[in-house]
């Protein structure tokens, strides 16, 4: 899905400048304690499927809502595994817009559906073990994250 139509009013006023801005990601386990990655279109980069926080929405309904576009997926929140903000958290897209993410990072299962990239936003996916996920061309913000994800799993997987 193109830009929200909240985001699209702030960069007429602004431009590209620097906006922080909240977001969420799924980081999605199977049974095998493998994660799902997904390569985003945009950057050409792998990391935890997810996407900006639309007025008035809760975070954990905002991962849900990008899965579903973005994968086609329907997926359940098993909890929050934290919320990362930070240098490694800002990016300058193609397009030149600035944007500093604060991510609110939850540990989900997938609840139905094959994922599907939608071709936009998402070109591939990948179901990936830590280590498979090391050999990635991730996010920067991945490999500081991800370790915490997968342990948080591996703590809490039902």
């Amino acid at each position: 899905m193109p830009m929200s139509p909240f985001l699209a009013r702030l960069r007429e006023k602004v431009g590209s400048e620097l906006l922080m801005l909240p977001s969420a990601a799924g980081f999605v386990f199977d049974d095998a304690g493998r994660l799902l990655v997904a390569r985003h279109g945009d950057v050409g980069l792998w990391a935890a499927p997810g996407g900006g926080i639309d007025p008035d929405e809760r975070p954990q309904d905002a991962v849900v809502r990008e899965l579903r576009e973005e994968l086609g997926i329907e997926t359940e929140v098993r909890g929050l595994i934290g919320v990362y903000g930070g240098p490694e958290f800002r990016t300058t897209y193609p397009n030149g817009h600035q944007v500093g993410y604060v991510i609110a990072v939850y540990g989900c299962v997938l609840a139905s559906g094959v994922p599907r990239p939608d071709g936009v936003e998402i070109t591939d996916y990948r179901w990936v073990t830590e280590e498979e996920l090391s050999g990635l061309r991730t996010t920067t913000w991945t490999p500081g994250v991800a370790p915490q994800a997968y342990a948080w799993w591996r703590e809490h997987a039902r």
